[in-house]
């Protein structure tokens, strides 16, 4: 067997940006409105609220912007009662204009990229350099939308989403985390034990996000520190991440966080681009792909490697699709970590056998049909069907069997249940690259499951289901549009 080195440095897959989100800091900057409508009165109170130093523009007077001036605590607040003109935009951070007429558009546009000003026009895009977004605000922790102009009331309906999700508390520990970063910068640690202590903080504020942080947690957290540098040997850890049957959508919330507290990530072939997409952009991914009946990194090579790279003081995060604990050697692993004296934690995924039933809308252990759910590998180390399967649990007829890795044993698994007393009726599906958009399926019996997997694109994991509990799914009912259902 051909062996297959780990890769490192996979060129990473970033979609198309319609547009690139950036943050100004306009505190005291020169900042350029033209216009005396509603709508330049609204960007008049944003600009305002970031501490510009706002110089209005406004040929039909000043009435509509005198209130905000007033009461205006943040920057400076200019009305000047007139049209604006080139040498007004000098120094400019920004320039906004609220303008109708095509021909002062284009004047004000080149007057202020002449300038080096980025320019916006309300309601005008093409004549933009730059856009504002819907805000979530819990300033300094700020959330940006954007639909690049072609559904405002889609980005209005995502950040109504979004504030639901982030209580007003979390605005207090944001403000929290900026008070309290320069104590720690102070302390000069090196790059670990500084992530060490964000991602406590981190835990802490969604754990109580309710509520302000006040001086105890301030206390805590840096105890917390000082007892992870104290007790500092350079050893990190490892945890062992289940990233589900690949749609990232079935990531479980601690997985993320997993992900995005990575140094480095060891990847299966299984794990979908998507997943990674999810992870720390810093973090180095290197795919130890494990592929049956083709080529591999050997287990033994990935444990030394998750070993190596832990004791160099990497947070170590082994993905595997599914479940860890469901044939996917985590136990190897474990016992490689322990062993080195490294600390090493499980994260439980979406197995495949449960995205498969719930692509298929089906219940595994429905009452009238299944007594038992037994999981089983469908090769052994050699790669042969194992041996030592009880047979007469396969042919179990209150049971419903998954079956992992059985491609290419199936008609021998076929042939020893059914001599072991399994009904050769007994509904049976094939399901290929579950919950993923190629997701494929047969639906067949167990008699003549194994002679139509050729039906299945190649390569690519295929779960086998077998049981009573099947029969909606054997009937047709749950076909999808877009998905094959043989």
């Amino acid at each position: 067997m051909t062996q297959r080195r780990p890769e490192t440095n996979r060129a990473r897959r970033i979609e198309r940006l319609a547009t690139l989100p950036l943050f100004h800091k306009l505190e005291g900057r020169r900042v350029v409105l033209a216009g005396d409508s509603e709508g330049a009165l609204w960007k008049a109170e944003l600009l305002a609220a970031t501490g510009a130093e706002l110089h209005v523009f406004a040929s039909g007077g000043p009435e509509p912007f005198e209130a905000l001036a007033a009461a205006s605590s943040g920057g400076r607040i200019l009305v000047h009662a007139r049209n604006w003109q080139a040498d007004d935009l000098a120094g400019a951070a920004l320039a906004i204009g609220d303008i109708e007429d095509e021909a002062q558009i284009r004047a004000f546009v080149a007057a202020a990229r002449q300038a080096g000003a980025p320019v916006n026009v309300v309601d005008k895009p093409d004549f933009c350099d730059f856009s504002f977004g819907t805000l979530v605000n819990r300033s300094p922790l700020i959330v940006a939308i954007s639909t690049d102009g072609a559904a405002p009331v889609f980005g209005q309906a995502i950040r109504a989403r979004i504030e639901t999700l982030l209580p007003a508390g979390l605005k207090a520990w944001a403000q929290a985390a900026k008070d309290w970063r320069p104590a720690l910068q102070a302390r000069e640690l090196p790059f670990a034990l500084r992530r060490a202590f964000w991602e406590l903080f981190t835990g802490k504020a969604m754990a109580a996000a309710e509520r302000a942080p006040d001086e105890s947690d301030r206390a805590a957290l840096f105890a917390a520190l000082d007892q992870i540098e104290g007790s500092g040997d350079g050893t990190g850890r490892v945890s062992l991440v289940g990233a589900g049957p690949g749609d990232p959508d079935l990531l479980t919330v601690k997985a993320i966080r997993a992900l995005q507290s990575a140094d480095i990530i060891l990847y299966d072939d299984l794990v979908s681009p998507g997943v990674l997409e999810l992870a720390r952009r810093e973090a180095k991914r290197m795919m130890v792909g494990k592929k049956g009946y083709g080529p591999s990194v050997k287990q033994s090579e990935i444990n030394a490697l998750i070993v190596s790279l832990a004791s160099q003081g990497k947070h170590v995060v082994r993905l595997k699709g599914g479940d860890p604990g469901i044939f996917g050697r985590a136990g190897e692993e474990i016992a490689a970590c322990k062993a080195a004296g490294l600390p090493v934690v499980i994260v439980p995924g979406i197995s495949a056998a449960q995205g498969a039933a719930a692509s298929l809308g089906l219940s595994l252990t429905h009452r009238d049909h299944a007594r038992r759910l037994q999981f089983v590998t469908g090769h052994a180390r050699s790669g042969d069907l194992p041996e030592d399967l009880d047979w007469r649990a396969m042919a179990d007829p209150h049971a419903t069997t998954v079956i992992y890795m059985a491609r290419a044993t199936l008609s021998g698994f076929r042939d020893r249940a059914l001599a072991a007393g399994l009904d050769p009726a007994t509904p049976a599906i094939a399901v290929q690259a579950a919950t993923l958009p190629g997701e494929a399926r047969v639906t067949a019996t167990i008699a003549t499951l194994p002679e139509r997997l050729r039906e299945l694109p190649k390569g690519g994991p295929v779960l086998v289901m077998v049981g009573h509990a099947l029969g909606e799914a054997h009937a047709g009912t749950s076909s999808r549009s877009g998905r094959r259902s043989a």
